[in-house]
């Protein structure tokens, strides 16, 4: 199985992307996570899908793509697995700091080539 899916910022795959992935509904990637309702952050299970460690209730579980890969192919025995992961779009706020960065440099160049 070859996909392409976008992330997060930090690289992690949210609810929709696991779907996508798994090919399962979304009910179905929730009986797999390993999530308890009085527990935020319960111990890891190599029998179910773990989502990376929230800081509240309120925050949207998150899997790493090494974790729904293995998931996929050790538990749910979906061979082979590949996830490529894509770059999101860049926002204007990414590409005007990659802009003042870029300016930063010339004026760190321009410093360092005086006597």
């Amino acid at each position: 199985m070859d996909l392409s899916i976008s992330t997060d910022p930090q690289g992690l795959l949210p609810l929709e992307a696991v779907q996508k992935i798994l090919n399962r509904s979304r009910a179905s990637v929730y009986r797999y996570a390993n999530t308890e309702l009085d527990v935020l952050n319960p111990a890891y299970d190599p029998r179910k899908l773990n989502p990376e460690h929230r800081g509240g209730k309120d925050d949207p579980l998150l899997f790493h793509p090494n974790e729904v890969a293995r998931f996929a192919r050790d538990i749910l025995g979906i061979k082979p697995v590949t996830i490529a992961i894509q770059q999101a779009p860049q926002t204007e706020t990414q590409e005007l700091l990659q802009a003042i960065l870029s300016e930063l440099q010339s004026i760190h160049q321009l410093l360092r080539s005086r006597p």
